[in-house]
């Protein structure tokens, strides 16, 4: 089982295993916000239950110049997993201007895109296709794209991702 674990500010830090979080509230440095109560820890003398979201006690600082990394997972992700020419499911990405021909590996150049659309477009420009676009592909931004392993969020962190998914 994972943990989400909340900076003092309640912003997303990272996703832990419930033994690392575990420690972090029994050494004091976490506050447990949503537990599992289904599946207790049991310890010599206590049972636990496993954390499913904390929070710090102390702010930690982050730095704003990180910037988000280019993934195929991160691209797909970006565009909900959404064929940018014709919105049915993506399990590819796709330079909108071929490598081919000086296109770049970037979060703007790169686009979630079926097998289907990918194959038919190959080495073209959507232009050439006389396609357009759905959306206008760009760099995602805010804290919780930073965080490894939220992009498999549980529904007990829905209430604290919520605001970090907006911004």
């Amino acid at each position: 089982m994972r943990t989400l674990v909340l900076n003092a500010g309640y912003e997303p830090l990272a996703v832990v295993s419930f033994r690392r979080a575990l420690v972090l509230v029994m050494n004091g440095k976490a506050t447990i916000l949503a537990a599992d109560g289904e599946h207790p820890v049991f310890g010599i003398t206590d049972a636990f239950d496993r954390p499913s979201v904390i929070v710090l006690r102390r702010y930690v600082k982050i730095p704003h110049t990180r910037s988000v990394p280019l993934t195929r997972r991160g691209v797909l992700r970006r565009d909900g997993n959404r064929c940018a020419y014709c919105a049915s499911f993506a399990s590819t990405i796709d330079h909108v201007q071929p490598r081919s021909r000086g296109g770049a590996d970037s979060w703007e150049n790169l686009v979630a895109c079926c097998l289907r659309c990918n194959n038919v477009k190959g080495d073209r420009t959507p232009a050439e296709m006389g396609w357009r676009l759905r959306v206008t592909p760009k760099a995602p931004h805010g804290t919780a794209w930073l965080v490894r392993g939220i992009e498999r969020p549980q529904p007990q962190w829905d209430e604290y991702l919520a605001p970090a998914v907006a911004a």
